[in-house]
């Protein structure tokens, strides 16, 4: 039997310290994406519309060489093309691709190192053949011991220190550019490395993300639904902060759409289950999936579908979750932004002088009506954020970051499910409220003679 640790401690290393390591670093950043760049356009040619288009995929080819913490840079404009030149969004997709995978040695050696034991005592079976490669981690396939089928991740070498200092290197490089380059200032390059920064710290030790997985697991069984939704079980007896085991999945990644039609009689359904599962965390318990890309989420060969990877989360405090739940219950249920308005001034996001809750609700109505009760093609967090943020003088500290973080795996399940289950409204779908409004959804239900689907 394993016992889950206490949660384990955020080690956070002083981003702005600066000495020869982070010097010499940042000289080979600029030099190498400066060399990569003007390579790239020379190729490219000099018409102004192949320009851009060669430049960004200089870029990327500068992040590819500079490695892992550079591509984990690419993968965070590639989830954020709203933020970024649609151009260097476009080419940062590779960044999303696998990575080349490091030494099984290395691996071993890690393994043995953080747990203790010799790897044939720690499993029965271990595949030198890595099933996966990240910018952070691999992934091998094992059997423990007592013959349970698992998968464990382990941390690339030395890449604690290596991205720690590559964070330093890029922020100095995001203060110069910020100086000298209206569209840094637009792109608020100092915030980007920032963000990077936050997710990096808690993504280099596993017994964090070990705890997230664990916790979401524990949230899918609150209301005894959600049996079509899986979460693997973590093995917390062969986890260390390089090193987490888990339950082995087998399965497909959600966009591979032909194949899914194929292997599911009701793929509109499986994406509604997926998103009502993840609507939950997101309103009910606080801790949400922040990275719900097809390689993170899998049909499995069971018929349920899998939310995977749990590095990156986000985190809802209990002000902002009221005001989700009050913003997904004015638009699935009464329409009545009231409520909404009054959220809004508990996170101080409307100032005194705005008008009454009635006024302010109609404001909302009209702004986030249509977006919100709209198919989820045209549901985009990012635009409900910054007209969110019209209404308030001042930001609180997480929040709107949180805001952000859940539209934009709202835009991942959008590329789902415009291709398994196009012209499905999210924001009317009383289903995916279900356990978020219970008396309220089966009322609604009964008195439009809807039947909800049954897990």
């Amino acid at each position: 039997m394993t016992v889950r640790v206490g949660t384990p401690e955020v080690i956070r290393p002083d981003l702005d310290t600066f000495g020869f390591s982070e010097w010499r670093r940042t000289a080979t950043v600029g030099a190498v994406l400066g060399g990569s760049v003007l390579s790239s356009v020379v190729r490219g040619g000099l018409r102004p519309s192949k320009r851009k288009r060669a430049a960004a995929e200089g870029m990327v080819d500068g992040f590819e060489t500079l490695g892992p913490m550079f591509v984990k840079l690419g993968q965070l404009i590639a989830s954020s093309p709203g933020a970024f030149p649609r151009e260097l969004a476009d080419a940062c997709l590779r960044c999303l691709d696998d990575v080349p995978p490091f030494p099984a040695a290395d691996a071993r050696a890690i393994i043995e190192a953080d747990l203790g034991k010799p790897i044939s005592e720690l499993f029965r079976e271990f595949d030198d053949e890595p099933l996966s490669a990240a910018s952070i981690a691999q992934v091998h396939a094992c059997v423990l011991a007592d013959g349970r089928p698992a998968v464990v991740k382990v941390q690339r070498p030395e890449i604690a220190r290596r991205m720690i200092v590559d964070l330093r290197a890029a922020m100095r490089l995001a203060r110069a550019l910020e100086k000298r380059s209206e569209n840094a200032r637009v792109a608020n390059a100092q915030a980007v490395v920032r963000d990077l920064y936050e997710a990096t710290v808690a993504e280099l030790n596993f017994l964090i993300e070990a705890d997230n997985q664990s916790r979401a697991r524990e949230h899918l069984t609150a209301f005894g639904d959600n049996t079509n939704v899986a979460v693997p079980e973590v093995y917390w007896d062969y986890c260390a902060p390089r090193v987490l085991c888990m339950e082995r999945m087998r399965g497909m990644p959600l966009d591979r759409f032909d194949d899914i039609r194929a292997a599911h009689p009701e793929p509109e359904l499986l994406i509604r289950r997926l998103v009502k599962a993840w609507m939950e965390s997101v309103a009910v318990h606080g801790l949400f999936h922040g990275d719900v890309h097809a390689g993170n989420l899998w049909l499995l060969d069971d018929g349920r579908v899998a939310m995977l990877d749990f590095g990156i989360v986000g985190r809802m405090e209990n002000e902002w979750r009221e005001f989700v739940r009050a913003l997904f219950f004015a638009s699935s249920i009464d329409n009545d932004f009231r409520p909404v308005a009054r959220a809004l001034r508990k996170l101080d996001l409307v100032s005194d002088d705005s008008g009454d809750d009635a006024t302010i609700g109609r404001q909302l109505a009209v702004a986030l009506g249509p977006v919100l009760s709209g198919s989820l093609d045209k549901l985009d967090l990012g635009v409900v954020s910054a007209r969110l943020l019209e209404f308030g003088k001042r930001r609180g500290a997480s929040g709107p970051q949180q805001l952000v973080m859940m539209g934009k795996q709202l835009g991942y399940f959008e590329r789902y499910a415009v291709a398994l289950a196009p012209g499905w409204k999210l924001g009317r779908d009383l289903y995916l409220f279900r356990n978020i409004f219970p008396a309220e959804v089966a009322a609604k239900a009964a008195e439009n003679g809807v039947t909800l689907p049954v897990d």
